[in-house]
């Protein structure tokens, strides 16, 4: 079968039961033979509640220095999402492991905030489902 790639957004991952929607939709595709890649989004709202904080502290400017920990804050959410997604998927009967941005080996421009891929190595780390398996 083939590898699949799934992104859910805030909205899919918004409470712990749309996430449990999600792991059983992943685990739907996974048992049918597929791959899969998934990437899911900070929880509704959570993106724009921790940028709201940052706000409040430095309210003006777009400095790289700020753009960079915006970014870094930013990714809290995502890191929150992947670790409960795992373990709903792990309840799902699933082998699933979660991983942060800087343990798959992908380049990126470094334009904080809307970054573009730029290579990834042949030896790239890619989350999928059973984890044993890599690209």
């Amino acid at each position: 079968m083939a590898l699949t790639v799934h992104k859910y957004g805030g909205t899919s991952m918004g409470s712990t039961e749309r996430i449990r929607n999600v792991a059983k939709r992943v685990a739907k595709w996974s048992r049918a033979g597929h791959q899969m890649v998934v990437v899911p989004s900070a929880m509704s709202g959570e993106t724009n509640r921790l940028l709201g904080l940052a706000k409040e502290l430095s309210p003006s400017g777009s400095s790289p220095e700020l753009l960079r920990e915006l970014d870094m804050i930013a990714c809290t959410g995502e890191q929150v999402s992947v670790g409960l997604l795992a373990i709903a998927l792990q309840a799902e009967g699933l082998q699933a492991v979660s991983y942060s941005g800087w343990q798959v080996p992908i380049k990126t421009d470094s334009s904080f905030t809307k970054a573009r891929i730029r290579a990834s190595t042949t030896s790239a780390c890619v989350p999928i489902w059973p984890p044993a398996r890599w690209l």
